[in-house]
């Protein structure tokens, strides 16, 4: 008995379709989560700053917040952390004087809420003009680092 030999009747072929199935995925995965640009949506033109210091002719009340969130409004120490105890020494220290700036140094490892509170209360009380103060910039340590 002779057996048939198929193997000659083979011919390769490439099935398209899985190909094409992977190929809408990552192109559906893609367009999903492609992130579009901003920037192109809002026209902002945004403030200068000419880096002159402020002409201050009155010592600003200082609002020191540490970074375990604790509070020192000139050089007394706020015992409580809540909005309504911040306000009291802010109304002790400043009297009723609202015009004066207010300068904000908060260490750089303060919970974010810490700051939000001594915005509250300061904008609860009426004080207009905020000014946080920053660790100036060395050109340096950014330019050697790239």
């Amino acid at each position: 008995m002779r057996i048939a030999d198929h193997r000659s009747d083979d011919v390769p072929e490439i099935n398209l379709v899985p190909l094409i199935d992977v190929v809408l995925c990552l192109l559906i995965f893609f367009v999903v989560t492609t992130t579009f640009d901003a920037r192109s949506v809002l026209k902002l033109q945004l403030p200068r700053a000419d880096g002159q210091p402020a002409d201050t002719r009155a010592q600003p009340l200082g609002i020191l917040i540490n970074a375990q969130g604790r509070y020192f409004v000139g050089d007394r120490e706020v015992l409580r952390t809540d909005v309504e105890s911040l306000k009291q020494a802010l109304r002790e220290v400043a009297g009723d004087d609202r015009e004066r700036v207010v300068l904000i140094r908060a260490d750089a490892r303060t919970p974010w809420q810490a700051v939000v509170t001594a915005y509250e209360a300061l904008g609860q009380l009426g004080f207009r003009t905020i000014a946080n103060a920053t660790a100036p910039d060395t050109a340096g340590a950014r330019g050697s680092s790239q």
